[in-house]
C-alpha cells in the first residue's frame, strides 16, 4: 500500500459491501528498457469465427449485401477486421466443429448438402466452408487456425482434411481441392486437435484418458505428414471444471511429444451484480495461465525434458452467459441471432484489462483468440443488408493490436488496492508497457479498476532518456453502462486524455472504470496517424502470420 498521504476515507461498494479504494489515490510505476519479459507475440491478437448464430451468415458472409465481394464476403466487415488488427482467426469452432463434416462445405455451393448442427441446434446451409474461409483469410491477410473434429469423427477424417488443405496435387484428397478451384496448397500451419473435449456439452465428450489417446494418435499422424505443423491440444474449458489440472496433466503426459500448445478458455461477466470482481476478471485469467503453465512444466520435469508447452488462450471474452438459455433451450431453427451481447463501457474496460494480462504473459501465452469476431459476443456488429459498426470492446483491442509491439517490459508498480469478493485485494492500477527499440516507441496500457474516484498515475520514464509524448487516448464515460449501437455507433470511443510528460516523469489522471493507451517516442513528437494496421504487418520468421 502507499503511504498515508495517498489514502482517505473509503466507501463500501453497493455490490459487495466491501470497502472501495481511496477516493483520491496515487499509483507509482517505474519502467526501464533493461528489464524485459519477452517479445510481443503477434498471435495474441487472434479472433474466432464459428458457425454459430450470425457470425458467418450475415456476419462475415452475405452475398446479397451491397458491399459483398465476388466471393460473397462483406467488404465493410473486412475493413473493420483490418482496423481491429486481427492477425489470426480460428475456424470452424468451437462446439460446432465436434459434429462437423468438412466435406459438406467444399465444392460447388449449389451441390452442398443442408445439414443439422447439433451443437447449436441450427440448420447449416454449408455455403461457407474450408476453401471459402481460407480464401477469405488469404485475401484479408490473416493466419488461419483450423480445428479438426475429434468428437463424432477422428484420425482418418483429420488426416484427410489436412491433406485436402496442405498436400501438393497428385494425392486424391489434394486433387479434390484442385477440382474445387484451388491448385496451390493452403499451407495451414496451425491446428486445434478438437475443441473443449472436457465439456459434457460437447458432441463426443471424452474423459482425460480417452482424449489423450486420440490427441496423441492424431497428432502423430499429422506430424508424420508434416513435422513442422503446430498442434494445439484441448485444455480445460474453464478453470472451474471439476477435472481442471488433472485434465492438462493426463493429456500432456500422453501427447507431450506430439503437441506444441495447450488451450485455455475463459469468459467473464458480473456475477450477482458484483462489478468490483468483474472489473478484476484479469486476476482469474492470470491464475488460469499460471496453473496451466505449472502443470505443463511439471509434466516436462517428470519426463526430464527441456521442451516447453505454451498456452493457447484461444477463446476469451466478456460473455453474459446468465442470459443464455443453454443449447437445449434452443429450438431447431435456421440461422438466427444468438448471444448478440451489446457491450458497454465497463465491458470494454474489462476486455482491455484481459489484453493487458495476455501481454504480461507473452513469455508463455503463444496465441489468443477473442471469441467471436462478428455479431456473436463480438467487437463487430452488423445488420443484414445494412451497416456494420464497432462495439465498445472493439477499441481497446484495436489500439492494443496496433501499438503493442517490440518487447513487454517488467514494471515496478506500487498501486492502491481494490477489495473484491471473488479475488481478494487486487491492484487498482492494471498496467503493462511495451518497448520497440528499433522504432523508439514506448506504449503504456493502463486500467483503473476502481468503481469510484480518479487514480493518479505517476510513471517514472527517466531511464529511457529523452522521450516525447505522442498521444494519450482514454476510453471512459460518465455512464459506465453506455453502449454503441447502429443508431449511435460512436457513443463510446477513445478520446484525448490529460497526460503530461516533464523531465522523464509522466503524470495522468485515470478516471474510475477507464482504459488508457499512452504512446511515447524517443523520436520527435508527430501527429498520430489514422487507425490502420499496416505498420503492424512487419514480417519476421517467428511471428506466425501468413500474408
Amino acid at each position: 500500500m502507499l503511504d498515508g498521504e495517498d489514502t482517505v476515507e473509503t466507501t463500501p461498494s453497493p455490490t459487495t459491501g466491501i470497502a472501495r479504494p481511496p477516493q483520491l489515490a496515487l499509483a507509482r510505476v517505474v519502467a526501464d528498457p533493461a528489464f524485459v519479459l519477452a517479445p510481443v507475440r503477434p498471435r495474441l491478437f487472434g479472433s474466432f469465427v464459428e458457425h454459430m448464430g450470425r457470425c458467418v451468415y450475415t456476419g462475415v458472409y452475405e452475398p446479397d449485401h451491397p458491399t459483398a465481394d465476388e466471393h460473397g464476403f462483406r467488404a465493410d466487415v473486412a475493413g473493420l477486421v483490418d482496423e481491429l488488427g486481427v492477425t489470426m482467426v480460428r475456424y470452424p469452432g468451437g462446439n460446432f466443429v465436434s459434429n462437423y463434416r468438412w466435406e459438406d462445405g467444399v465444392g460447388p455451393r449449389e451441390e452442398r448438402p443442408v445439414t443439422l448442427d447439433l451443437a447449436w441446434r441450427a440448420i447449416e446451409p454449408n455455403q461457407v466452408g474450408t476453401d471459402d474461409f481460407l480464401g477469405w483469410c488469404e485475401r484479408i491477410g490473416v493466419e488461419p487456425m483450423m480445428a479438426v473434429n475429434l468428437g463424432t469423427r477422428g484420425l482418418a477424417e483429420a488426416v484427410d482434411l489436412l491433406q485436402y488443405t496442405n498436400a501438393e496435387p497428385g494425392l486424391a484428397t489434394a486433387d479434390r481441392r484442385v477440382a474445387n478451384g484451388r491448385t496451390e496448397p493452403w499451407d495451414v500451419r496451425l491446428w486445434c486437435l478438437g475443441n473443449e473435449m472436457d465439456g459434457p456439452w460437447q458432441m463426443g465428450h471424452k474423459t482425460p484418458e480417452e482424449y489423450a489417446r486420440v490427441a496423441e494418435e492424431v497428432g502423430r499422424a499429422m506430424k508424420r505428414f508434416d513435422p513442422t505443423l503446430e498442434l494445439v491440444a484441448c485444455g480445460s474449458s474453464n478453470r472451474s471444471m471439476p477435472t481442471f489440472g488433472t485434465w492438462e496433466r493426463v493429456v500432456l503426459e500422453q501427447a507431450f511429444d506430439q503437441v506444441d500448445h495447450i488451450s485455455a478458455h475463459a469468459y467473464y461477466e458480473p456475477v450477482d451484480g458484483d462489478v468490483d470482481s468483474f472489473l478484476a476478471s484479469a486476476e482469474d485469467m492470470e491464475r488460469f495461465i499460471d496453473a496451466v503453465v505449472a502443470t505443463a512444466d511439471h509434466v516436462a520435469a517428470v519426463r526430464g525434458s527441456d521442451r516447453r508447452i505454451d498456452v493457447s488462450f484461444d477463446e476469451w471474452n466478456v460473455w453474459y452467459q446468465s442470459r443464455f438459455p443453454g443449447e437445449l433451450g434452443l429450438d431447431i431453427r435456421d440461422v438466427a441471432p444468438l448471444i448478440e451481447d451489446v457491450y458497454d463501457l465497463t465491458d470494454a474496460v474489462v476486455v482491455g484489462s484481459l489484453l493487458i494480462t495476455l501481454l504480461r504473459h507473452t513469455d508463455r501465452v503463444s496465441m489468443a483468440c477473442q471469441a467471436q469476431l462478428v455479431n456473436v459476443i463480438a467487437p463487430i456488429m452488423t445488420e443484414p443488408g445494412g451497416p456494420a459498426w464497432r462495439q465498445t470492446i472493439f477499441h481497446p483491442f484495436a489500439l492494443t493490436a496496433r501499438h503493442a509491439r517490440g518487447t513487454v517490459l517488467r514494471l515496478a508498480v506500487d498501486s492502491p488496492l481494490v477489495a473484491t469478493a471473488r479475488y481478494g485485494e487486487v491492484d487498482q492500477l492494471h498496467t503493462v508497457a511495451t518497448w520497440d527499440e528499433t522504432t523508439g516507441e514506448l506504449v503504456v496500457l493502463a486500467v483503473n479498476r476502481g468503481l469510484v474516484g480518479d487514480l493518479t498515475l505517476d510513471l517514472d520514464l527517466s531511464r529511457f532518456g529523452d522521450l516525447s509524448l505522442v498521444e494519450h487516448l482514454v476510453l471512459t464515460d460518465a455512464d459506465p453502462a453506455a453502449t454503441n449501437t447502429a443508431a449511435q455507433p460512436e457513443r463510446v470511443v477513445p478520446r484525448p486524455g490529460d497526460a503530461t510528460l516533464d523531465d522523464g516523469r509522466l503524470t495522468a489522471s485515470l478516471p474510475a472504470v477507464s482504459w488508457h493507451c499512452l504512446r511515447l517516442s524517443a523520436a520527435p513528437s508527430t501527429t498520430p496517424a489514422p487507425l490502420d494496421r499496416s505498420s503492424a504487418r512487419d514480417e519476421s520468421p517467428t511471428d506466425g502470420r501468413n500474408h
